[in-house]
């Protein structure tokens, strides 16, 4: 089986986003996409998928499982003041590692299309597997890493030809993660929790010093498997588990190691200093200009009729003046996404933020 190709961000460019082609979508446009039906109409979350180009809903089930061969978007609607009747957002693109250009492509695009649906009201992120934002990650009790997309599910393949999958569950009760990794031995540990998924049989590996935190939520996801498998499933809970007591059942079904790459690490790990660019077209044609770096950084920096990017070494910031050019504000993201790409971090978390509706998390970055 060939194994999916990761793609290289390097070389990365959102070429529909901020495209005049894509801010050129009409809100009639919109309101045809019957995938929008309902979207922001009332509070809490509501998560798509691309699949083929096209927009489907995700159930609800499934929050906080996402496959890495696909790319998604996130609207949650609240309210910023309980006593107002107007709602508030954050949309979200989520690109999986091996999603497609294709699909991120069309999520970015998606993502601009609701947002002028709901005039131009939501705060847009850009967020990418593994790297999310913390706000991104607080509507998720946990989040589940799958890998391929969403057609190798369970539910597409006969319980007899099911691929077996090792998930590797690891935090504390403030934020657990479950995240899929190569099927082998070598990857179990005494240190936290393993899910071992053989399709009609399914082993919950308690490491002998896991901490409850990570054997509870263990459990809460196998119960969701079995019930999306019918309940058909065998549960075998292993507690106390060390490298010494393998059951032979086990041994006899996962391989020692495996041939798959590990996970490549993308980000520098050398601490970043802040970085402030300005976009304008005052002169005739956009400009792409570092004006400060570290402490020269300054929140007074920023000018209404210009757009600027914020590069805190773990958040990037893309802020519009609001009197900023239409070819600015159309152009600001490809600029951030671009920017990104030539770094030795591309995969932070991108946020753009409207002059006069300032996040507390933006305003901190100074």
């Amino acid at each position: 089986m060939r194994k999916a190709k990761q793609y290289d961000w390097k070389d990365s460019n959102l070429a529909l986003f901020g495209s005049d082609t894509e801010k050129n979508v009409k809100k009639e446009s919109a309101q045809t996409e019957k995938a929008w039906k309902g979207a922001g109409s009332k509070l809490g979350l509501q998560i798509w998928r691309i699949k083929k180009f096209k927009v489907t809903d995700v159930p609800k089930e499934e929050y906080g499982s996402f496959y890495n061969g696909d790319s998604y978007i996130l609207l949650n609607t609240y309210k910023k003041d309980p006593d107002s009747m107007a709602f508030d957002y954050d949309v979200h693109f989520w690109i999986g590692k091996f999603s497609t250009q294709d699909e991120y492509g069309t999520a970015a695009y998606k993502t601009v299309e609701l947002d002028t649906l709901l005039d131009d009201k939501p705060i847009q992120h850009r967020e990418v597997e593994g790297h999310e934002s913390a706000l991104f990650k607080s509507y998720f009790k946990s989040l589940t890493y799958w890998k391929g997309g969403a057609d190798s599910g369970f539910r597409c393949v006969e319980p007899t030809s099911y691929e077996p999958r090792l998930l590797h569950v690891h935090g504390t009760k403030k934020k657990i993660e479950c995240k899929e990794i190569p099927f082998c031995m070598d990857n179990l540990t005494k240190d936290d929790v393993f899910v071992i998924d053989l399709g009609l049989k399914i082993f919950q590996w308690n490491g002998d010093d896991a901490n409850k935190d990570e054997r509870y939520s263990a459990g809460q996801y196998i119960r969701v498997l079995k019930s999306e498998r019918s309940g058909k499933p065998e549960v075998i809970v292993l507690d106390d588990q060390t490298l010494d007591d393998v059951p032979e059942e086990l041994l006899e079904v996962i391989p020692k190691s495996s041939n798959e790459d590990p996970d490549e690490d993308l980000e520098d790990p050398d601490p970043k200093e802040k970085v402030l660019f300005q976009l304008s077209d005052r002169t005739g044609s956009l400009q792409f200009n570092e004006i400060a770096r570290g402490t020269a950084v300054k929140r007074n920096l920023l000018k209404n009729d210009d757009v600027f990017i914020l590069d805190t070494g773990s958040h990037c910031y893309v802020w519009t003046g609001p009197q900023a050019s239409i070819d600015e504000r159309r152009n600001a993201m490809t600029y951030a996404h671009n920017y990104l790409s030539s770094t030795k971090h591309p995969l932070l978390p991108v946020t753009c933020i409207k002059g006069g509706a300032e996040s507390n998390e933006f305003n901190k970055a100074f």
